[in-house]
Order: structure tokens, then sequence, then C-alpha cells
């Protein structure tokens, strides 16, 4: 009778620690859905190429700033910034699927370039041909026919309906002596009373 009570006292017992741990297991589980974060997986982006060459002969330029801007809603939101290869090259790939982004290339001795981009392919490849900068336009200085022509804008008349212009300042001077003066004076104040 001994064995047989301890060794039902055993059945139960372990009965018990069995039940109390699968308690305590499905308990675990169900806390781990609810807390911690829940993994987001990052949008998925696009791999972007941009190739800087010359112009003129169209040899790649080493060593030219390419900056990205991404745009939120037409705004800067921060930039990344590249230089290009020996193949002038610059590869990015951070850059989401159908976001914005705005282009800036600058090199030593080229104009800068800029230009806004949609993203909307997984593969975007982007050729740039960057030019010297040409000379100013000024005024002041007679140009090759890089501005505008003056010509056009004065208005062409017959010699007809020309209109005698008065002479220069300095061509009254050789007028006669008895031409007639201006004779007015200025009036003279009186002190108030």
């Amino acid at each position: 009778m001994f064995r047989s009570s301890s060794s039902s006292r055993r059945l139960v017992v372990s009965a018990l620690m069995l039940a109390a741990l699968s308690a305590i297991s499905v308990s675990q589980a169900q806390d781990t859905a609810k807390r911690g974060r829940k993994y987001k997986s990052p949008p998925p982006t696009a791999h972007f190429e941009v190739t800087v060459t010359r112009a003129t002969n169209g040899k790649p330029i080493e060593n030219a700033s390419v900056i990205f801007h991404p745009l939120e809603d037409g705004k800067n939101a921060g930039n990344m910034e590249l230089k290009t290869n020996d193949e002038g090259k610059a590869v990015i790939d951070l850059l989401e699927i159908g976001s914005d982004v705005r282009l800036q290339i600058i090199a030593p001795g080229f104009q800068t370039y800029g230009e806004d981009y949609k993203v909307d392919k997984d593969n975007v490849a982007i050729a740039v041909k960057l030019k010297r900068p040409s000379g100013q336009y000024s005024i002041y200085k007679k140009s090759e026919g890089n501005g505008p022509d003056k010509s056009a804008d004065k208005p062409q008349s017959d010699s007809k309906d020309a209109t005698p212009q008065p002479a220069p300042p300095e061509s009254q001077k050789d007028t006669p002596k008895s031409a007639p003066k201006d004779e007015s004076k200025p009036q003279e104040s009186t002190p108030p009373n």
C-alpha cells in the first residue's frame, strides 16, 4: 500500500508540474506577441547610376561632386554626396522607388548642373554632359552675338519723317553773340515782418 500511494503522489505531482509548465509557456508566447517592436521592412530602393562626361569630347570627369537631395513635398530633406570614379560614374542604392530627388553636379572648371528626377524604376541611369563656363554678357563691352540684338529694339525712321535733333551743348558755343539771351533774373525775397 505504501508503494501505491507514493507512486500516485509522484504521478499527481508530475501532472501538476507539467500543467504549470505548459501554462507558463503559453502565457509567455502570448506576451511576446504583444510586446516589442514589430519589424517593418524597408521600402524598395533603386539602383541609381550617374555618368558625368565632358560635353566637348565625351571623356569622363573624375572626382566631380554628385549630390542627391531627396525631396519630400517639394522641400529638401537632406543630402547625400558622392564623388565620381575614374570612369566618371557615381552609384547609389539608397533612393526609394517612387520618391523625388534633386540631382546636383559640381566639378571645378565646369558649369554646375541641377535637375529634379522621379525615381520610378528599380534601375535608373543618367548621363550628364558638363560644359565649360561661357563668358558673361555685359552691356559695357561689345559682344560676339551672345547678347540681344540692340538694332532690333531701335525704331527704323525714314529720312522724310525725321525731326531735327537739338545740337549738343558744345556746338552752342559757336553760335553768334547776337542770339537772344535769357534775361530772366531770380526774384529777390523780402524779409518777413
